[in-house]
């Protein structure tokens, strides 16, 4: 049997404005399984990157409980949720969030210059072999002015994927680029889900990225709705 890596349990988020009390999610119940390829699509606002911030441990939810790689993530202080993203979680953002006075290398390293024994030749090594991985063994020591878009994502992604995290969370990974540089992406990000076995989380607008995926919720009112399931990929 699929082993559920990420599993939310009535996960709500609640804003207190001063007239009103205004929900978000409201009691969201989601199991992923190691591995699996999973899409959440819903309208501009509908809470898409909020759920997705509290399933990467990045923010809190007003109340449920969230269990991450075996882990009870609503139990921990952040300084151990913090420690569980350096180990578990990678993050790729729509803007990309690179460092402008870095080159594509060093941005790649920075998630394992977080880490305690940090060695610069085996890192480097390391991020050489990833930023080749992506397809930019030519750009490695150009900084982030001089790449295109789909070059920033692949640094962004290469990046994400360095500490060997067990799922990577993808906040609309490719609404910033246009539809061709938008599927190699998207191709690079299935192929790397199923070449090093990483669990994929997407928001995305794109319905066309989401039919590929093995599962594909809605987020509607606060609250999860199936849409898709284990449906073949479109070409």
């Amino acid at each position: 049997m699929p082993q559920v890596i990420i599993s939310a349990k009535n996960l709500t988020q609640k804003v207190e404005l001063p007239h009103q009390t205004l929900t978000i999610l409201n009691e969201i119940n989601l199991d992923i399984c190691s591995g699996e390829q999973v899409a959440i699509t819903g309208r501009s606002g509908s809470g898409k990157s909020t759920l997705l911030g509290i399933l990467a441990t990045l923010d809190r939810a007003s109340a449920g409980e969230l269990w991450l790689c075996g882990q009870a993530v609503h139990e921990l202080n952040e300084e151990q949720r913090a420690k569980l993203r350096l180990q578990s979680v990678g993050f790729i953002f729509q803007s990309f969030q690179l460092l402008s006075h870095l080159s594509a290398l060093e941005n790649v390293l920075l998630p394992l210059r977080l880490q305690k024994k940090f060695n610069y030749a085996t890192a480097s090594a390391k991020a050489h072999t990833m930023l080749e991985r992506v397809g930019l063994s030519a750009q490695i020591e150009q900084m982030p002015k001089v790449l295109s878009g789909g070059e920033q994502q692949r640094v962004a992604i290469a990046r994400a994927l360095i500490s060997e995290p067990q799922i990577i969370y993808a906040d609309e990974p490719t609404g910033n680029l246009d539809r061709q540089t938008a599927k190699e992406i998207e191709q690079l990000l299935f192929d790397l889900n199923q070449e090093m076995g990483v669990t994929l989380v997407v928001v995305t607008h794109d319905l066309n990225l989401a039919a590929q995926c093995q599962k594909h919720y809605q987020l509607q009112e606060g609250q999860l709705v199936a849409a898709l399931k284990n449906k073949e990929r479109v070409e």
